[in-house]
């Protein structure tokens, strides 16, 4: 963890460059009694951000992201608004240009949410299904393509704090390639002859027209019950995310299916107001004719973005386990430690299956961790997360906000 100092020079500079900006300490319960001053209610802060890490698959990466947080018009009841840009480029190419959005009108009469993204992607294949040996280590294979996306949702308030409207998603699948043959433990690729074809050519469930260029699209409907107090960084309240979404040639899917989606979530303080537990259920499941990007996969991958399911399971590899059908349920526990300090522990388990009635007790898949959290902006609770998560895949995250 040789970029570590660099990336906490960064992030304490930043901290005192907003500390003019933000809110002075003070507990989570004197703020809901007594709330800023609607002068200061729709003051926004803009916070730039270093983007360092290392994946064994890319290398060192490196960039620059920036965060925008505050609240629209002076309603001190309108929850806090969100914005994140960031750019970052590999050692071995791979690069990623993105925008993430979560936006409360004045009043809560709107909410919107969504990402544009551009990547150009490396990643580890080993495989759809939920077990060896589909998903062995043996058929780790690097697996090149560019992906974009556009995921973009528009909700009208309909109750206090329920929100219906539609959602539309794009996702381009393009340029991929394959290289020769498998990759060890330590991501070095081992020479055709002695491991075997690349294993994404030969997956069984991964037909030819698969491992060409296709785009996904879909719109459908999509209802959010949500009372967190702060987007980034809930302490209380629950979230119920209910969406449907029907791929087709009618918005320009290359592949027809359906896929309905279940997000909920619940946070309590206990113990006082500086511990709080976060819990989380997430399920996924398809009909129709699903290529393989298209599937719900186990994992989280570095950073913690919008892209699919990223902030699941940490401690597992970005989909090493996917499959039509996913269920997945995490908790964490947070605890205020020290001045912007935060401490986490974590843990999660998940399976994924072609049905529901593959699922078995035996099939599950559990990872879990510890974390640190350092807070960027105590107003509006934006945290930076680093985490150590253990599990099939061991390994550290960094990202702004929290996983869920």
């Amino acid at each position: 963890m040789r970029i570590f100092p660099l990336l906490l020079a960064g992030l304490l500079t930043t901290a005192l460059i907003s500390q003019g900006q933000t809110l002075p300490p003070t507990s989570l319960d004197t703020l809901a009694k007594n709330p800023p001053a609607a002068k200061s209610a729709n003051k926004i802060t803009i916070l730039p951000v270093p983007v360092l890490f290392y994946q064994q698959e890319t290398g060192a990466g490196y960039g620059v992201g920036g965060l925008l947080s505050g609240r629209l018009g002076t309603d001190t009841t309108t929850r806090s608004s969100n914005a994140r840009v960031q750019f970052w480029t590999t050692q071995k190419s791979q690069s990623l240009v993105q925008f993430v959005h979560t936006i409360y009108s004045p009043g809560e009469k709107y909410y919107l949410n969504g990402e544009i993204s551009s990547y150009k992607n490396r990643l580890y294949f080993f495989g759809v299904g939920n077990d060896a040996p589909q998903t062995q280590d043996a058929n780790r294979s690097f697996l090149d393509f560019q992906l974009f996306i556009i995921n973009q949702r528009f909700q009208k308030s309909i109750a206090k704090n329920q929100f219906l409207g539609l959602q539309y998603r794009l996702a381009r699948v393009y340029n991929l390639n394959q290289e020769p043959g498998r990759v060890d433990n330590n991501g070095d690729a081992i020479p055709e002859a002695q491991s075997g074809p690349n294993y994404f050519l030969h997956d069984p469930r991964v037909d030819l027209r698969q491992t060409r260029n296709f785009s996904l699209s879909g719109l459908g409907p999509v209802y959010t019950y949500d009372s967190r107090d702060v987007a980034l960084g809930a302490s209380t309240g629950s979230l119920l995310d209910l969406q449907v979404m029907f791929n087709g040639k009618f918005v320009g899917s290359d592949y027809n299916f359906v896929r309905y989606q279940l997000d909920a979530r619940h946070y309590q303080r206990i113990f006082g107001d500086k511990t709080i537990l976060a819990t989380q259920i997430f399920g996924q499941f398809h009909s129709g004719d699903v290529p393989w990007y298209g599937l719900a996969g186990l994992g989280a991958n570095l950073g913690g973005t919008l892209y699919n399911n990223s902030s699941l399971m940490r401690g597992i590899y970005e989909q090493r386990y996917r499959d039509r059908q996913m269920v997945t349920a995490q908790a964490e526990l947070r605890q205020h430690l020290f001045w912007r300090i935060d401490g986490a522990a974590f843990l999660g388990v998940g399976q994924v299956g072609y049905n529901l009635s593959d699922y078995s007790f035996g099939g599950l898949h559990t990872a879990g961790g510890v974390g640190a959290r350092f807070n960027l902006i105590r107003r509006d609770r934006v945290n930076l997360r680093f985490d150590y998560a253990f599990g099939k895949d061991p390994g550290f995250y960094f990202a702004i906000g929290e996983a869920f």
